[in-house]
């Protein structure tokens, strides 16, 4: 019998597939919209580490449909890689340390964001130490971004993995 891969057994990996999602990570975004509500009343949202861009597409999606002007939705995917293009998303291939990056961004909407979600995570190196620092910085590098783009009062939504201590963050 013939092997079967690891993402053929992955539910989530086929029903993304299956569903036009670019990775399951958009059931993530999915979920924690079904339980914390995070996009109603959105129309500015920002995807920082943002490839492949399935959280975009959610974005794209739900802000959209939700939208009674879609004139008013404006989406940025930031991320060191290029992507493929998305409807309705404007990419910047850019640097979420840079403080040019966030100048781009805030030039697209021509105000703040109302929504930042970050879906980032390091290359893991199988050094624990090194990899918990590494996921640190980045959620720290998107935090501080975000004090950057984001609205009085709105929200930001961010991965972290979990390490024995996330005490630096």
């Amino acid at each position: 019998m013939g092997k079967i891969s690891k993402d053929q057994r992955d539910i989530y990996y086929r029903m993304a597939k299956e569903q036009g999602w670019r990775a399951r990570s958009a059931f993530k975004l999915l979920q924690i919209n079904d339980e914390f509500n995070i996009l109603e009343g959105v129309t500015k949202a920002v995807d920082l580490c943002a490839a492949p861009g399935s959280w975009s597409q959610v974005l794209s999606k739900r802000l959209y449909e939700n939208s009674k002007d879609s004139d008013d939705v404006k989406i940025v995917a930031v991320d060191l890689q290029p992507m493929s293009p998305i409807n309705g998303v404007v990419q910047i291939q850019g640097d979420i340390t840079d403080n040019y990056t966030a100048k781009r961004i805030i030039d697209v909407f021509g105000t703040l964001a109302d929504l930042v979600i970050c879906d980032g995570a390091p290359d893991v190196t199988g050094l624990h130490s090194l990899d918990e620092y590494m996921q640190a910085q980045l959620v720290l590098a998107a935090l501080n971004i975000t004090t950057h783009v984001l609205k009085l009062g709105g929200s930001f939504v961010a991965k972290v993995r979990i390490f024995n201590s996330i005490s630096c963050v």
